[in-house]
């Protein structure tokens, strides 16, 4: 059971969280300023999917069930950097934009590998 993590120690919790919020960010901007409505819904949801699957995991009831939810977010954020990557494509997000999500999506990504590779091992 993982439930006995404070939110402060938790780096994948808080960078998955920050993630989330500026996802929704953006995504307000995308939708209301620069008239991009269907792409940013799929961003919207696969980005902030991450953390909460990864809260889920954090509330599992077993180590299996962690897994299985980490491996959620880990694809949920692949999916998050498809989108990305295609709004910066179509000009929908500069390059700065681009650039800072980039990064903070392979952070999370190589994270959730760490996590998955060292319970995968400890299973």
């Amino acid at each position: 059971m993982q439930s006995n993590f404070q939110e402060k120690d938790n780096v994948i919790r808080n960078k998955s969280f920050d993630f989330s919020i500026r996802i929704v960010n953006l995504y307000k901007v995308l939708y209301n300023e620069r008239n991009e409505k269907t792409l940013s819904k799929q961003l919207l949801r696969s980005g902030t999917s991450i953390g909460a699957n990864i809260e889920e995991g954090i509330a599992s009831f077993s180590k299996k069930e962690f897994i299985y939810k980490l491996q959620i977010s880990y694809k949920e954020a692949y999916e998050s950097f498809y989108w990305i990557k295609l709004l910066h494509k179509t000009e929908f997000i500069n390059d700065t934009e681009f650039n800072s999500l980039k990064i903070n999506i392979e952070e999370i990504i190589k994270l959730l590998t760490t996590i998955l590779k060292t319970s995968k091992q400890n299973y």
